[in-house]
């Protein structure tokens, strides 16, 4: 029998990073750097159920123990086809709108979920972002769509960057889906807090270390007000382009359509 849910947070993560494997279990201040962003998500106020999303590979085991000591829910799946995973842990509770958050965003801000959220509510669209307009701190990504659309890239999707990164069957103009997206200022899409790389790792751990034992409701504005009083640590992390990972992909396509 399904749930029926109305906003449903999807979480992936996984062990098998190529440049940083393991990540998401990394330790921060003793803590699992997935634990510490599972309980920023649970701050959301809009959002009604989590779900952490990843695969049945023997490796990704840790996740999911991790998940039964926090209580939260874990849906395991295909490694490779991402999409597909999110198509069958969304089933059961008949979400009329779908969160996608990634395991590599520690600093995942919960006010910018709502916000989402609230876009999404008071809107028509089948699909929306708070990242394509790139005004945010990359690490602050997120995504919410229905589930007709999330069904409908499912069912059509061919490519191997559609199945492994879930959105971009949506997001492409020639589906016929209607898009929307959020803008923010100031801007700072320049400091990069996502974890793909050893350095952004010290960059997060710093940032952790410098906030959390004082406040561990610490804000974005608590980390941009850090780091414009140490612009030596946007330095630690500078050097690596946004969405490498998605640029593979697209190579990946390549050889796929040749």
């Amino acid at each position: 029998m399904k749930e029926n849910i109305d906003t449903l947070v999807l979480l992936q993560a996984r062990m098998s990073s190529s440049r940083l494997p393991g990540k998401v279990m990394k330790p921060i201040l003793g803590q699992p750097m997935l634990a510490l962003q599972i309980e920023r998500v649970n701050r959301s106020r809009q959002m009604d159920k989590l779900v952490v999303v990843t695969s049945t590979n023997r490796e990704d085991d840790p996740i999911a123990l991790l998940c039964r000591d926090l209580g939260i829910d874990c849906f395991r799946g295909d490694l490779n086809n991402v999409l597909d995973r999110f198509y069958q842990a969304c089933t059961p509770y008949n979400p009329s709108a779908i969160v996608r958050l990634t395991g590599d965003c520690p600093l995942i801000d919960p006010e910018k979920i709502d916000d989402l959220i609230t876009l999404f509510q008071d809107s028509d669209y089948d699909y929306a972002n708070n990242c394509t307009l790139a005004c945010l701190p990359h690490g602050l990504d997120a995504e919410i769509f229905t589930q007709a659309a999330l069904k409908t890239a499912w069912t059509n999707a061919t490519l191997p960057s559609e199945k492994e990164h879930v959105t971009p069957y949506m997001e492409n103009p020639e589906n016929g889906f209607s898009l929307g997206h959020i803008f923010y200022e100031p801007t700072h899409p320049h400091l990069r807090w996502c974890v793909d790389e050893p350095e952004d790792f010290e960059l997060i751990t710093r940032i952790y270390q410098a906030l959390y034992p004082a406040n561990p409701l610490f804000t974005t504005s608590h980390i941009i007000d850090l780091m414009e009083q140490h612009p030596e640590l946007a330095r630690i992390n500078n050097g690596f382009a946004r969405d490498e990972g998605y640029q593979i992909s697209l190579e990946q396509d390549r050889v796929f359509l040749a």
